[in-house]
């Protein structure tokens, strides 16, 4: 029998925050080059993830996001990895904003429940590393 590996965790520090404008917006200016940012545009939206700190008050956004990174690169043949997490955190009652790079993925969950999801994952395949600060 094959022992699954354990996959490492990471808590990034900073809150961020899931934006929503319309698919016709040009990327905005204030976007920090900072921390993580994910931009995403399709027929309907324009969504962008960055640091909360960032966003002008009359933009429409959720704040209070914390990111678990999932610590790559991941080889693409790999299956199952942002299943396992998610149902892991859904059975916790977490709920989760997931996006996926090229080389890894990042799960974003409400700064409330971040204990709620380290717990879970801990006692799952799943070990963080420590950061200084959570």
């Amino acid at each position: 029998m094959t022992k699954k590996p354990i996959i490492k965790l990471e808590v990034l520090k900073e809150e961020y925050a899931v934006c929503r404008m319309p698919a016709s917006s040009p990327i905005p200016s204030w976007i920090s080059s900072d921390g993580f940012v994910s931009i995403t545009r399709t027929d309907e939206e324009l969504s962008i993830v960055c640091l909360d700190k960032a966003i002008p008050d009359d933009t429409c956004f959720k704040n209070g996001w914390r990111i678990i990174k999932v610590l790559g690169p991941l080889d693409f043949s790999l299956v199952g990895i942002l299943s396992s997490i998610s149902t892991i955190l859904a059975d916790a009652q977490v709920s989760i904003f997931a996006v996926s790079t090229y080389d890894t993925d990042y799960i974003l969950v409400q700064n409330e429940k971040l204990d709620n999801a380290i717990d879970a994952l801990s006692k799952s395949d799943y070990s963080f590393i420590h950061s200084e600060q959570r």
